[in-house]
């Protein structure tokens, strides 16, 4: 739980949010997150793709194409760090920067990664405490995020749409997991052939609460941050989970509101008994549940096209 404010005396959804809930910006724009005041920021290719286009933060892409980074990284994994490196000037608490997603189904090359990113932060004066590495959540990806955070590296697992998947993560002892509300709800969408759902009918939030409920039943302290939110309804809605990661425009939407009177995330007891999941069982369980596939694999898919992207960009 965040914020100074009670509820009962927010001046607004946004105040009222902060509250309850750790406050994330999904944003590479200095000037937006600086005017929410989120606790965490995020790089990852996509956000820095966009960010990279803007004439104010030209001096970024020149310091990385002027750059020699060392440990294997490329110019444009020196462009996040330097991000990176910037966030940490504006947000208090963590900046969570993203392992290639080419490397989602190498254990080995993302404990490299990870590592050298960690040491890139080091060179450019950020402590390793302020910075999460954020893995794709496959198998292998979780497997070198128990590597990780056996070693001090925090981590920030991403592409969560299966129960299976935090599940995993929790046994993994990661620090923070990403379920993806939005991307869940546009899957059942189109499955369903529905238009919208009522909040208390959406899968993806359905999928959080439920996600949030397991692990608070059987006590693991691995942060839930939900992200890819879709409407205000959704957040507010979750309210109450440890953290959420808000797009700008939906972080002005709540900013305008009046304090919403909603119950947000009110059940903590999850019927699921601990679950232990060796490599077969998750597989099975992956497989078994097809929005979970497709959507893990299209994350992946995506990212991975954003970093090509940024790569192009960089080397033109």
């Amino acid at each position: 739980m965040s914020g100074s404010l009670a509820p009962d005396t927010a001046t607004n959804a946004l105040e009222a949010l902060r509250a309850r809930t750790t406050v994330v910006a999904d944003s590479g724009d200095f000037e937006t997150i600086r005017a929410y005041r989120p606790t965490d920021a995020t790089t990852n290719p996509s956000l820095v793709l966009q960010a990279a286009g803007d004439t104010r933060y030209r001096h970024l892409v020149d310091e990385a194409l002027a750059a020699t980074p060392s440990g294997g990284l490329s110019r444009v994994e020196r462009l996040m760090t330097l991000f990176g490196r910037e966030l940490t000037q504006v947000v208090p608490r963590y900046v969570s920067t993203e392992v290639d997603a080419r490397l989602s189904f190498d254990t080995d090359a993302t404990i490299r990664k990870a590592r050298a990113l960690i040491a890139d932060y080091g060179e450019l004066g950020v402590a390793p405490d302020r910075i999460l590495i954020k893995i794709a959540s496959t198998w292998a990806g979780i497997r070198a995020a128990s590597v990780l955070e056996a070693e001090g590296i925090a981590c920030n697992m991403t592409l969560i749409f299966s129960l299976a998947q935090a599940q995993a993560c929790f046994e993994a002892g990661v620090t923070l997991i990403s379920p993806f509300v939005g991307r869940i709800t546009d899957w059942y969408k189109k499955a369903e052939g529905v238009d919208h759902y009522a909040p208390e009918d959406d899968p993806g939030v359905a999928s959080v609460r439920r996600i949030n409920a397991y692990a608070k039943t059987h006590g693991y302290p691995t942060q839930v941050m939900a992200a890819s939110f879709r409407n205000r309804e959704q957040i507010l809605a979750l309210a109450g989970a440890d953290l959420m990661t808000i797009s700008p425009a939906l972080l002005e939407e709540l900013a305008g509101l009046p304090q919403a009177d909603t119950p947000g995330i009110t059940d903590t007891d999850s019927d699921v008994p601990r679950l232990m999941l060796d490599r077969g069982a998750f597989d099975w369980a992956m497989n078994a549940d097809a929005m979970a596939t497709e959507k893990l694999a299209e994350g992946i898919r995506r990212f991975a096209d954003d970093q090509r992207a940024l790569e192009q960009q960089m080397a033109g």
